[in-house]
This record gives structure tokens, C-alpha cells and sequence, in this order.
């Protein structure tokens, strides 16, 4: 894991060890964190409204 970038030779050197090997760097583990609400918490919350037709039937 990085907050940076990885160099291409080692995405290279991850592919051909063969074992199961993520690499993870800064903008991925920006993603998870949010995703998984780690070291991060809601500051707003937007809710998006849509027309419900079955309402307005007769």
C-alpha cells in the first residue's frame, strides 16, 4: 500500500510472483475509505426526490 503511485516494475513484479497481490495506491485507498466509511463520517447528505406516478393514478 501507498499514498503515491506505483512504478510500472512493481505492478510487474505483483503479476509475476503469482500469489494474490493488491496493490492499493493513494486515489484506491481514498475510495475504499469512503466506500467503507473509514476514517471518514457523513458531513451532508443529499436526497435525490423522483415523481411517483402510482400516486397520481385514479
Amino acid at each position: 500500500m501507498t499514498t503515491s503511485d506505483f512504478t510500472p516494475s512493481a505492478g510487474q513484479t505483483a503479476k509475476d510472483l503469482g500469489m494474490r497481490i493488491v496493490l492499493i495506491n493513494g486515489k484506491k485507498l481514498a475510495k475504499l475509505m469512503l466506500r467503507y466509511n473509514i476514517g471518514s463520517r457523513d458531513e451532508q447528505i443529499l436526497h435525490l426526490k423522483k415523481i411517483d406516478e402510482e400516486f397520481f393514478e385514479a
